[in-house]
């Protein structure tokens, strides 16, 4: 439940804050009485587009913290506390980044980065992964996530969300107005546009998402199979994030909630297309390859 409160306090306080800011700026303006002003439509469609993406980014951090219950370690409680600190330590260093946050978090074998930096992250594991794998595994499953932040891969995402977001907006926007001059084309001294824009434009705010999201999904596979090669760097060998893939692909894996599915260690899905994560035997071949 807590889950679910916290993305839709976010979800409204983004759209909030981009809403106040498009009233602030004058860039909402896009429909006028001669017409639809396809440069005030640009710069609308990118303020809404790279500016949630954005927010997103800087509040990435916290929100993994609270949807997923991570706990933050700070003074470590147990030997395996201490392992995981100074094994993501010298990965940091070997990498050259600053050194993340490292959280626990309890749920199936699962693992995950986020941040709106490289200097900036969090790499959080959840029990599940630390009670199934061997602690070699662990490791390549650790270095994977520090690879993702070295590779800078959280704002690369962002941008790549950012330009989907802006093309979506402006063009269901686009052919919402065409539709609603075409239908009322016989109308007389009408004002502004009638409700089919307003249905147009949500319906193509939804088939164009759908579409823009197998580009965001394509590139976040690209980036999984990035990260994979940047760990058997850190490690000095693929073989342990081999290891550690057969082992995923053989048990069950936790899922992570919507906003975190990119981030994870694991994914994978009946439509690839939409799959934010290649199959565990896909990146395998590609280590093995490699």
């Amino acid at each position: 439940m807590k889950r679910i409160v916290l993305l839709v306090a976010t979800n409204f306080a983004i759209m909030l804050v981009l809403g106040i800011s498009a009233s602030l700026l004058d860039v909402n303006r896009f429909l006028t009485a001669n017409g639809l002003n396809l440069g005030a439509l640009l710069v609308f469609a990118g303020l809404m587009g790279f500016g949630g993406a954005f927010i997103s980014l800087l509040i990435s951090r916290p929100m993994a913290k609270w949807s997923t219950g991570a706990r933050v370690i700070k003074q470590p409680a147990n030997q395996t506390e201490a392992w995981l600190l100074s094994t993501v330590g010298a990965q940091a260093r070997r990498a050259g980044i600053a050194m993340p946050e490292v959280a626990v978090y309890e749920g199936a074998p699962n693992a995950f980065a986020t941040g709106a930096s490289k200097n900036a992250s969090l790499v959080a594991v959840s029990t599940g992964l630390l009670a199934s794998m061997t602690q070699e595994e662990v490791e390549a499953v650790l270095a994977h996530e520090v690879a993702h932040i070295a590779n800078g891969d959280m704002v690369t995402l962002t941008l790549i969300q950012g330009v989907v977001n802006t093309f979506v907006i402006f063009l269901a926007r686009v052919v919402a107005y065409a539709v609603d001059s075409f239908l009322r084309k016989d109308e007389e001294n009408s004002s502004g546009p009638g409700i089919a824009y307003t249905i147009t434009a949500i319906v193509c705010d939804i088939l164009f998402g759908i579409l823009a999201s197998i580009i965001v999904a394509w590139f976040s596979r690209q980036r999984e199979y990035r990260a994979d090669r940047g760990a058997a760097s850190i490690m000095g060998t693929p073989r342990p994030m081999i290891a550690a893939l057969q082992r995923l692909g053989g048990i069950a894996q936790g899922d992570l909630p919507k906003n975190m599915a990119a981030s994870g260690i694991a994914g994978g899905g009946v439509l690839s297309l939409f799959s934010s994560h290649p199959s565990c035997e896909d990146r395998v071949a590609a280590l093995q390859r490699a």
